[in-house]
């Protein structure tokens, strides 16, 4: 993506007010992370709800957990809220799982979300960050070459000041942690299916009741392999027994310990090579 304005540092709320302002009506791709849900309160706060709807892409990919946890948000804050339907499990290129597979992704959202921004005559906003920028997402573009706008990156936002504006704000979401969709857990190439999304979405839920908030099971056919935080390590270890039947009662055979910890778009070290 090119073309993003600096902001000089301790502007960033006022521009992205006067972004969003100058937008007048916007549909947010309301995912119910961190960043998705500072912009949905910021828009709602501004604008009023009857110039902002939230819309969540439900499907296959998404875990029911963060779903119901939009429901949530929504409910506790007044904003106005659908859960929208998205077929990307219906495009084979996104099935087949490719490095182009957030392309697809983002194309089958878009799909979803124009029909209502054309009824709302409003402009599609998505919850990107400028720390997004740096990884390899081309769900970026693929959005952005379908008008949808990213306010966040326009005003500056970086990672941690949506967190540290969502903390004096008192959001609960100030410091959730990131929840990729789950096919992001599968390595390029291994097809996108429903019993991998499954495995994947049953293993990190029975691991999130263990106490293991921030992680990720990587699925790698009978393995998977599990990121938790470097602080975390020892912890699993210790719990090594419960974390083992955790994830083999979701279907894995295998059960394997990053010792690198977690970290985003580890799937993406393959396409450097």
């Amino acid at each position: 993506m090119t073309g993003v304005t600096v902001v000089p540092e301790g502007d960033e709320l006022d521009e992205l007010r006067r972004r969003l302002s100058d937008l007048g009506r916007v549909v947010v791709a309301f995912s119910g992370g961190s960043d998705s849900a500072f912009l949905a309160r910021i828009a709602h706060d501004l604008l009023g709800p009857d110039q902002v709807l939230c819309a969540t892409a439900v499907s296959p990919s998404l875990a029911a957990a963060e779903e119901a946890d939009c429901r949530a948000l929504a409910d506790e804050w007044g904003l106005r809220w659908i859960g929208v339907p998205t077929v990307e499990m219906d495009d084979p290129a996104y099935v087949a799982n490719g490095a182009d597979r957030c392309a697809h992704c983002k194309t089958a959202l878009m799909d979803a979300l124009e029909p209502l921004a054309a009824v709302e005559g409003a402009t599609v906003v998505l919850g990107v960050n400028v720390d997004d920028l740096g990884d390899y997402r081309p769900g970026q573009q693929a959005a952005a070459d379908r008008g949808a706008r990213f306010p966040l990156v326009e005003a500056g936002f970086t990672k941690d000041l949506v967190r540290s504006c969502s903390r004096e704000l008192g959001l609960r979401t100030w410091n959730k942690p990131a929840a990729a969709c789950l096919a992001s857990r599968l390595p390029y190439g291994t097809p996108v299916t429903l019993g991998s999304l499954s495995s994947v979405a049953r293993a990190e839920s029975a691991l999130r009741r263990l106490g293991f908030a921030d992680l990720r099971v990587r699925h790698h056919g009978d393995v998977a392999r599990i990121e938790v935080a470097e602080s975390a390590l020892a912890a699993v270890v210790e719990q090594r027994q419960a974390v083992v039947e955790a994830v083999r009662a979701a279907g894995y055979a295998f059960v394997a310990l990053d010792l690198e910890g977690l970290r985003s778009g580890s799937l993406n070290r393959v396409l450097a090579r």
